[in-house]
């Protein structure tokens, strides 16, 4: 068994629309980045690459291609789990964790995991979101922006 562990941070924007988890949660603003810009899906990414040594999200989806311009990250989690078979790796599990002043998430969790389970071809029982606030401190604090952490398990293909 393999753990990985990722991070990643959005400034939010204007005039796009918020993607987490793959939904579209609403808010008045969404995340600034080349692709839907949804950063816990680019933590679980990070986390899957890390637990794999097979680099980051940058070094494979580089922003710098235009082909990745607004591409879904759920797209680009589910080549990650393709890389990962083709290495011989399967997903055991995913915990995650949100960190945002604002919006609140709970009415969109279920529905979060329920994406990520189906990307990462796994159970939703083993795949898990949540989401805290930095009680006003910090960007997320002051609603500049969301992070997320993410941390994975994988295994051998049996």
């Amino acid at each position: 068994m393999r753990v990985g562990f990722g991070y990643d941070v959005h400034a939010f924007a204007n005039g796009r629309s918020l993607i987490l988890g793959g939904v579209y949660v609403s808010y008045e603003k969404g995340l600034s980045g080349h692709s839907d810009a949804d950063v816990l899906v680019h933590a679980v990414i990070d986390a899957l690459l890390g637990a794999a040594a097979l680099g980051d999200i940058g070094f494979l989806f580089p922003d710098s291609d235009a082909q990745y311009k607004d591409i879904s990250s759920v797209y680009l989690l589910k080549k990650v789990v393709d890389i990962l078979l083709e290495k011989g790796y399967i997903c055991n599990n995913v915990d995650c964790t949100v960190v945002a002043q604002a919006p609140k998430l709970a009415q969109y969790r279920e529905e979060i995991r329920n994406n990520l389970a189906a990307a990462l071809g796994i159970a939703k029982e083993y795949v898990s979101v949540k989401a805290t606030t930095t009680e006003g401190l910090g960007f997320t604090g002051k609603k500049e922006g969301i992070a997320a952490y993410a941390v994975c398990s994988i295994d051998d293909i049996k």
